[in-house]
Formats: structure tokens, sequence, C-alpha cells
């Protein structure tokens, strides 16, 4: 894989791992009991630990980059090849 291939296959991961750890542990101020300043959203995160999970997902993202990479590399999964386009 070249390098410009793997930071995106690297950068689609990070997203997606981003929005599965976005929820986790999570308390909104209505299951808090706290009151929404300024007449926000009730369901609102109060804390909601954004550089721990931008971290958290940055570490995941890197075991399965590494687990694709590794696949890849050593051709453990093989990709059928596409055929070579025809200009007529």
């Amino acid at each position: 894989m070249d390098m410009v291939f793997s930071l995106s296959v690297y950068f689609v991961i990070w997203w997606t791992v981003l929005f599965a750890v976005l929820p986790l542990g999570v308390k909104s101020h209505h299951e808090a009991g706290i009151e929404v300043p300024g007449g926000g959203e009730p369901g609102s995160p109060v804390d909601p630990k954004l550089l721990k999970k931008f971290l958290t997902t940055t570490w995941i993202s890197a075991i399965v980059f590494a687990v694709i990479w590794v696949c890849f590399t050593y051709h453990l999964v093989k990709l059928p090849q596409l055929p070579a386009p025809t200009h007529g």
C-alpha cells in the first residue's frame, strides 16, 4: 500500500471508529438532573471528554489499520483484480 492510499484508509477507519466511540460514557443534562444553561437541549452531554475520545479513537484506529496493513502486505486477503479499461 502506498502512502496516500494508506493515509486515506486510516482516515476512513478513524472517522468510523470516532462515531462508534462518541456515545460511550456520555451522560446528558437530563440524566444527570442538571438544569441546562441558557435554554439549551436537555439531551446535550454534561462533559463529552472529547480529547479522551479522540485519543481512544486514534489508538483503536491504529490497531485496526495495522491488521488491515498486515493482511494486504502479506497477501492474507486476496482481492480480485479489476479488468483493465478498454478504450474502443
